[in-house]
């Protein structure tokens, strides 16, 4: 048993039908359960019951025992003076106030609803399982679980808006730079997510604004700081890049210390961190602004114009520098745009928003509807329980909702939880 059923229990007055009593046997009625606190201090204010005809007004303390009161130090703490009823499971203790009267105990171990008992002994069982409501996850209802996702994937982008905002103020406050670090992350995909993101913190953007009027200077910068530019190799354009790399390195006093090597390990070819970072750099040599810009585009149809590049020439016929393969533009696919809307674009559209001071979640939650659904197991698991996922703000909700409730088993602070606790009767 653990103090959050309690919490939920008493929340939604989860008690089966009856007069009340407390431990004195004294009659009790509760006439408001007052407001759930989720911060330090009793757990519930402003609660209004009525004591053998008295009514009381003040906050409501929830424990396992009656002891956890002393086991707690709430006796010796003036936030809980104001504490009118103490709901435990057991009770094992009186509990006093500073003027030793007794503070009303109510005990609920055999008030709660049956179904209600049961049910939460299923969902946190012993017996391994995916998620704790697989078996019965399939019938929570539609609508209560579609208005669900658009909670949680809220919730993602607060999550990610919090490391925006660090990363902001890292480049002082300047978005364009901000949107060419989350952008170079995220050109880095899985793989390579954590050593694109080290090449683009290793060079001030200025830098990067200065070598964007000319294509091979920028992917000489961008080669040169992930450290592919350091073997010996024959190739004319590899020595073309690594001799102004030498040029921009002293020029600019570049060094490359922190940066994480990228991989090629277990990658297509199209995905090769030679061809992303050139498709990087054409990007970036082909569009300025790209803040503002992607600012102001509202639909994928202006992000797939916006992102459409390709790598400079020489990739038509190279997946890694000097080793030659067949002809083949090396265009940045609607897919790839897709993952970079997802991750970076929403997020900062959404964090900078939210720095103005407006509303856009309907905006946004339109923008990622048009994105077909990400393609993971986490995203294929679910929809073999239910098909529940159809587009990429629903595939994004169910991440949120593996991480960051199912498998820390929060399923009493999930909707979905608290529909199938709900349900029982």
């Amino acid at each position: 048993m653990k103090e959050d059923f309690l919490h939920y229990v008493w929340k939604f007055q989860k008690f089966d039908v009856g007069s009340f009593y407390t431990s004195n046997h004294e009659s009790l009625h509760i006439k408001n359960q007052g407001s759930h606190n989720l911060n330090s201090g009793p757990d519930f204010f402003n609660a209004q019951i009525e004591v053998d005809g008295q009514l009381w007004a003040g906050n409501v303390e929830i424990h396992l025992k009656s002891s956890d009161w002393y086991a707690h130090a709430h006796d010796t703490d003036a936030a809980y003076d104001n504490v009118i009823l103490h709901v435990v499971w057991e009770h094992d203790a009186e509990i006093y106030r500073k003027d030793r009267s007794v503070i009303p105990t109510f005990v609920i171990k055999d008030r709660v609803l049956k179904n209600t008992l049961k049910q939460y002994h299923n969902l946190f069982s012993k017996d391994r399982k995916w998620i704790p409501c697989e078996n019965n996850f399939k019938n929570v209802d539609k609508f209560t679980f579609e208005n669900y996702l658009e909670k949680l994937y809220v919730e993602r982008l607060q999550k990610k808006e919090n490391f925006l905002l660090k990363e902001l103020i890292d480049t002082q406050n300047h978005w364009e730079s901000l949107v060419f670090r989350m952008l170079c992350k995220n050109f880095g995909l899985k793989v390579n997510a954590s050593s694109f993101f080290s090449i683009s913190k290793s060079v001030n953007f200025s830098v990067v604004k200065k070598c964007s009027d000319n294509l091979l200077t920028l992917e000489a910068l961008l080669f040169g700081q992930a450290g592919l530019l350091e073997e010996e190799n024959q190739d004319a354009y590899f020595l073309q890049l690594k001799s102004k790399y030498g040029y921009l390195k002293h020029k600019f006093q570049l060094n490359n210390h922190n940066v994480i090597p990228p991989k090629f390990f277990r990658l297509r070819p199209p995905n090769f961190p030679t061809i992303r970072l050139a498709q990087f750099a054409k990007l970036y040599a082909s569009q300025g602004n790209l803040f503002s810009k992607i600012i102001d585009c509202k639909n994928m149809a202006d992000f797939y114009n916006l992102f459409r590049v390709s790598a400079s020439v020489y990739w038509n016929t190279y997946y890694n520098f000097g080793v030659t393969s067949s002809e083949r533009e090396k265009f940045v696919t609607n897919n790839f745009i897709d993952l970079l809307v997802i991750n970076t674009i929403i997020p900062i559209k959404f964090c900078y928003s939210r720095q103005l001071g407006n509303d856009m979640i309907e905006e946004i939650l339109k923008l990622a509807a048009q994105i077909p659904s990400e393609k993971n197991t986490i995203v294929s698991k679910f929809n073999s329980l239910k098909k529940t996922c159809y587009n990429a703000y629903q595939s994004q909700a169910l991440l949120q909702l593996k991480n960051e409730y199912c498998d820390k088993r929060k399923c009493l602070q999930c909707a979905v939880g608290n529909a199938l606790l709900g349900a029982a009767r």
